[in-house]
């Protein structure tokens, strides 16, 4: 990875963690099931995804990175490997939805879009909120999963 490509990645999670701002809508899922949480922006054409970065995150936790016209998920939070998808055709026409598949209890968060378009004359970022509800009930195995997680986070906060 290049320098300039770590430090705009370090620069979109501390722009992420600045005060939090209104949501932008809010999604409802069930255990399961696949999910698409909406971002899109208003372009007067195509856009140039060639030098682009797209980010998908909650806080500092990576979802998805989508930067050159390309998936890229080296740095992927590991419990959305293989369940993060873009519409790569659309991307181009400004639609940056991420479709999430067999949707988890502990997926309900505040989701963060953020585009930026190196070349573009402004130069913007922008950056959409938008809040996953999930209901269900969880398995045996969830629930140890959780259990272990909630004291290993007890741990560490000692």
């Amino acid at each position: 990875m290049r320098w300039e490509n770590a430090f705009w990645m370090v620069a979109c999670l501390l722009f992420a963690s600045l005060p939090r701002g209104q949501l932008d809508t809010t999604c409802h899922a069930f255990v399961g099931e696949t999910v698409i949480l909406p971002c899109t922006i208003t372009s007067p054409g195509e856009l140039d995804v060639s030098d682009s970065k797209l980010y998908w995150q909650i806080e500092s936790i990576l979802v998805h990175f989508f930067h050159n016209g390309e998936d890229s998920l080296r740095y992927q939070d590991e419990n959305y490997r293989g369940r993060t998808s873009l519409f790569l055709d659309e991307v181009k026409h400004g639609n940056f939805s991420l479709q999430l598949s067999n949707i988890r209890l502990e997926d309900a968060a505040v989701y963060t879009c953020i585009y930026k378009q190196a070349r573009a004359l402004s130069n913007k970022t922008q950056k959409s909120k938008i809040k996953l509800d999930v209901s269900g009930t969880i398995s045996y195995h969830e629930k140890i999963f959780l259990l272990k997680k909630k004291k290993i986070g007890r741990r560490g906060s000692v």
